[in-house]
């Protein structure tokens, strides 16, 4: 019932930011928790970031919470990924994720819709 669309990725050198967004159809996301995660050549698909479905909270991976943060505009049924000070290690593709029941869901397993994935690469 929910797509997901994820946008914003590309190339991007080494220290630089990139800032990918997810629009969700209808007329709102504000019911879900939405997730970043990430899956690089090779790897496992890993959790990046989760936010609550009103935004007061979020919660980011460890590897990455110094760097990244999540946000979202639920009038516009976006959430967004801002990334800073990228490096080689988050190349991946990028796929938000909207879970229907929980808080801050951290695994794959609890999400219920997922997007297509947009790739971020990060050259050295």
């Amino acid at each position: 019932q929910v797509q997901l669309v994820e946008s914003g990725g590309g190339l991007v050198q080494a220290g630089g930011s990139l800032r990918p967004s997810c629009a969700a159809s209808g007329r709102t996301c504000s019911r879900y928790a939405m997730g970043w995660f990430r899956q690089g050549p090779g790897k496992v698909r890993e959790f990046v970031s989760a936010i609550t479905s009103s935004g007061s909270a979020r919660k980011l991976a460890d590897s990455v919470k110094a760097r990244f943060t999540t946000s979202r505009d639920n009038a516009k049924g976006t959430v967004y990924l801002q990334m800073n000070s990228l490096n080689p290690e988050d190349t991946a593709v990028y796929y938000c994720a909207a879970d229907r029941n929980g808080y801050l869901p951290t695994s794959v397993n609890d999400y219920d819709y997922w997007g297509q994935g947009t790739q971020v690469t990060v050259s050295s």
